[in-house]
């Protein structure tokens, strides 16, 4: 009988997913959180990070500090829509007013 050559020990083809490789994720569908816009992806979208996890928020400029409504979470990433600008912006500029009215 012919020895069988081969390129390697024999490994099976499917192997279930490893429990944990994804760590649980940071955020959840149908919440609200406040963000910063840290940047703008190639589609145009508004980019966002809630402990590493990217978050996409479509109509969002960089440098903007929003509240979004999670819409979508993937394994690697998140989707979101701008529920309000942050007040806190409209509050500063009250401020910078007053100070350069005293």
């Amino acid at each position: 009988m012919e020895e069988r050559r081969g390129f390697g020990p024999r490994r099976g083809g499917f192997r279930p997913r490893e429990q944990g490789r994804f760590a649980p994720k940071p955020v959840e569908v149908g919440k609200e959180y406040e963000v910063d816009i840290q940047e703008v992806s190639r589609r145009g979208e508004g980019v966002a990070r809630i402990q590493e996890l990217v978050i996409f928020v479509p109509n969002a400029r960089q440098g903007e500090h929003a509240k979004v409504k999670v819409t979508r979470v993937g394994r690697r990433f998140a989707e979101a829509e701008v529920v309000g600008k942050e007040e806190a912006e409209s509050e500063e500029k009250k401020n910078r007013n007053k100070e350069k009215l005293s």
